[in-house]
Formats: structure tokens, sequence, C-alpha cells
């Protein structure tokens, strides 16, 4: 099958094989989905001509003809107020229809996902907690033994950067806009206990670790 997934910054293809759970093939680009999107509450015209680019190129790379498509997106188009107007130029001009996913479906699956790596790792935790830093949004995932919470929050580091535009606004907001947050955190280590394990994803916790 392929799988692609639009964010709000990087558009993801991957063909996988999943009886043997081999990669066959991959690619990403950059593509900048939310530009402008805090301003406009729109995904302009650019945006959109990135993204049906890139997805032109990915076809020219990944056969995708004879494939099972599955293809998702999440924050940026969730919050659009031309969502459908961009998904359908999209599909018609790549032949690439998006599912708009919730942020819960967004934590669940990203949730799969670091499961299977730290089982790869071999990293066992009984309880962890996961955050999942994107441009549009971050998703909080609080995973313990038999039971997993998660809540995603409309904070994301490209609608932050150009909604307040310098450093010192950010960290002059940063508490007003973490409060829920931090208030979200506070309610499950009161009612569920501490994790023992914390993980972070996407690419601005993969970059300061790099």
């Amino acid at each position: 099958m392929i799988a692609i997934d639009l964010g709000s910054n990087t558009l993801r293809v991957l063909e996988y094989d999943c009886p043997t759970g081999a990669q066959i093939s991959e690619y990403e680009k950059i593509v900048k989905t939310a530009d402008g999107l805090a301003q406009s509450s729109m995904i302009n015209s650019k945006a959109v001509q990135r993204v049906i680019s890139a997805l032109l190129e990915a076809q020219e790379q990944i056969d995708f003809s004879s494939s099972v498509i599955r293809a998702v997106t999440t924050e940026a188009v969730r919050r659009a107020v031309n969502s459908e107007e961009v998904l359908y130029q999209i599909e018609k001009e790549t032949g690439v229809f998006f599912d708009v996913i919730s942020g819960e479906e967004e934590a669940r699956l990203t949730l799969l996902a670091v499961k299977q790596r730290l089982s790869r790792l071999q990293y066992n935790s009984d309880s962890f907690v996961l955050i999942d830093i994107g441009c549009g949004s971050t998703e909080l995932i609080f995973h313990y033994e038999n039971e997993t919470v998660t809540k995603s929050f409309p904070v994301g580091i490209v609608t932050i950067a150009q909604t307040h535009e310098t450093l010192e606004n950010i960290e002059r907001i940063l508490p007003r806009e973490m409060a829920e947050i931090q208030t979200f955190c506070h309610e499950i280590y009161g009612s569920k206990g501490k994790v023992n394990a914390f993980v972070a994803t996407a690419g601005t916790p993969t970059t300061v670790a790099a």
C-alpha cells in the first residue's frame, strides 16, 4: 500500500508491503501547508501548488497505480476555512483524495508508530507520555499499561511563529498558549499517576536531538 501524510509543513509518502512489514520506497518534501494560515485562516494558492507539485513528483518516483492509497491530512487542513476547495483541487490535479483526520485519530496513529519503534529499539516501559509537536498542532498522549488518554491542542511551531513573529513576542505569550496543555497534564497526573518515560516525536524534537 501507499501511505501519504500531508502535514502542516511536510508531505510524506511511504510505499509499504503490509504482509512483510517491508518499506519499499519513500518520498518527503517540505510544502509549508500552513504558511500564512495564522493570518488568513486559509491555505493559500502557493501552498496548494507546492502540495500538488510534490505529489506529482512523488508519482514520478513511486507507482501509485498498482497500490491501495491511504492519504490523510491534519491540523492545517482541519483549521482552514477553504479546506474543501483545497482538497478538491488537489484531487482534481493529482488523483489523490485526502481524508481530514481528527486530532484524536492523529494521536492514535502516532502512538501506534511510536510503540512500534520502541519495540524495535527494545525499549520497554509500562507507561510513558508522548508529545507530537507539529507545525499546526501538538498532540499529547498519556499511555498507561491498560489505558491511553489523548488530546490535541491547536498550538504549532509555524502557527505560533507566524502569529507572534519575534522570539520576544513568543516568549511573552507562551505561558498563555501553554496554559491549557499544562492544565491537562496536571489533571492526568493527578488522576492516573506519573509515567516512567517521556517520548517526543516530529521535526522539532528530532532536530533538537540531532
